[in-house]
């Protein structure tokens, strides 16, 4: 991994910021694939016309295979899962989405629930509340994300831990894209936040073995610099 391209830039190129947790996911997939890549920043507010030429969606992160096309459109997929998806295609050893057509099946379908379901209330419901809010000069408002802890997080966080059971990872007991994608999910809630996991003890098991990876805790020691500047102290959310 490196912050840019330079005289050995890799084929991959992550464009994003840290502090996206679909950019992290996508950085602990090279990681955990040994995939060397690159990680250039992109700034969002405004968009460069450049970025918006390869992200249909007005979204971070977009993955470059420079080995295709260096610039332009060509050699670029937007979209953390579809990302994530070509490099275990490039790289395939070893792979992150299970070793049978029902483990495969199930490890997309807790990615999906990661992605939207998790993501959708810690990002909208805790992470913008807090940190957009600071970012924007005004006072971080912790009683929407206390309210969405105690209302929004209960059913979301028994499904995952009713998911892993007495297993250590989502999937056929060993690491994939669903355990990447629910703990960079997580983590999102982690970089404002004190995340209370004991009503939920295979979950909270399964979050600090994970976070302990360094495929996690690299890119997600980066997020929390940049974070920490603007909140130096998480909230409290119980």
């Amino acid at each position: 991994m490196t912050d840019g391209p330079g005289e050995t830039a890799h084929d991959l190129v992550i464009y994003g910021s840290p502090v996206s947790p679909f950019a992290r996911k996508a950085m602990a997939v090279c990681i955990e694939k040994g995939a060397g890549f690159d990680f250039e920043a992109v700034g969002i507010m405004p968009m460069p016309d450049w970025f918006k030429a390869i992200s249909p969606m007005r979204r971070i992160p977009v993955l470059r295979d420079r080995s295709i096309s260096a610039e332009g459109e060509a050699g670029t997929i937007a979209d953390s899962s579809a990302m994530c998806a070509y490099i275990d295609r490039k790289h395939p050893e070893p792979t992150l989405y299970g070793a049978t057509a029902y483990g495969h099946g199930r490890a997309l379908m807790i990615e999906e629930y990661a992605d939207t379901t998790l993501a959708m209330a810690g990002g909208l419901g805790i992470f913008r509340p807090v940190f957009f809010s600071i970012v924007q000069g005004k006072e971080p408002d912790v009683a929407k994300a206390r309210e969405t802890w105690a209302n929004e997080f209960p059913p979301i966080l028994a499904y995952l831990n009713g998911q892993l059971g007495d297993a250590d990872f989502f999937i056929e007991d060993t690491l994939s894209i669903a355990d990447i994608a629910v703990t960079a999910c997580m983590m999102q809630v982690a970089l404002v936040a004190d995340m209370p996991l004991g009503d939920y003890p295979a979950l909270a098991k399964h979050y600090a073995h994970m976070t302990a990876r360094p495929s996690i805790a690299g890119p997600f020691a980066k997020a929390e610099g940049i974070v920490r500047k603007a909140l130096p102290e998480r909230i409290q959310l119980t």
